[in-house]
Parts: structure tokens; sequence; C-alpha cells
């Protein structure tokens, strides 16, 4: 049975951290593309980071450059988003995705949000 699970989120204040994980089973880990989508309420599911291989090539939407890191252990079936410097528009369900070639995996998501 393919899991995905998150866990990390809660509630921050604007300018702190927050370390996301998922934690997955059931599926070749290592073989597939992993991603972090964010969905505010009211707004369309958007891709915030992805990465292939663990040193490999790391993608960020523009909004998170800089402060999101993804990494990856496929020792552990683990992928993680370290958020720094949170903001209010941050705020969203935080989704891991898995991704190889037709195949495609959902976490039921994870709450972050950030405000004062």
């Amino acid at each position: 049975q393919v899991q995905l699970v998150e866990s990390g989120g809660g509630l921050v204040q604007p300018g702190g951290s927050l370390n996301l994980s998922c934690a997955a089973s059931g599926f070749t880990f290592s073989r597939f593309t992993m991603r972090w989508y964010r969905q505010a309420p009211g707004k369309e599911r958007e891709l915030v980071a992805d990465m292939l291989l663990p040193g490999g090539r790391r993608n960020y939407a523009g909004s998170a450059k800089g402060r999101f890191t993804i990494s990856r252990d496929n020792a552990k079936n683990m992928l993680y988003l370290q958020m720094n410097n949170l903001k209010p528009e941050d705020t969203a369900v935080y989704y891991c995705n898995a991704i190889y070639g037709s195949l495609r995996y959902w976490g039921q998501g994870t709450q972050v949000t950030v405000s004062s």
C-alpha cells in the first residue's frame, strides 16, 4: 500500500522556521522524483520544490528560492522541506508528491500557518 505521510506543520511567527517531513512507503522511493506542493485557501495548488536524486539538482518556485531547502534520504525513504524566514503568504497546506512516469502519489498534507 502506497503511503506518503507529511508531518512538521504548525503555527509559526513571521520570520520563523519549520522543517516538514514526508515518510514514504509502498513504492521504490529512490526511483521517484519527489516534490513539495502547497495550496492556500482559495488558490490553486502550486509546486514549491522538487528533486530527483540525493545531491542532485533541486528546483524551487521563485517564492521559495533562498528560504526553502528540499532534501531527501533514500535510505530512510524520507523527504524534507526546511523552511526559513517564513512569511504570512507561506500559509498553506503542504503536500508531498511522488512522480515516476505515469505514477503519481500524494500525501494528505500538513497545515502551515504563519501568523503573529
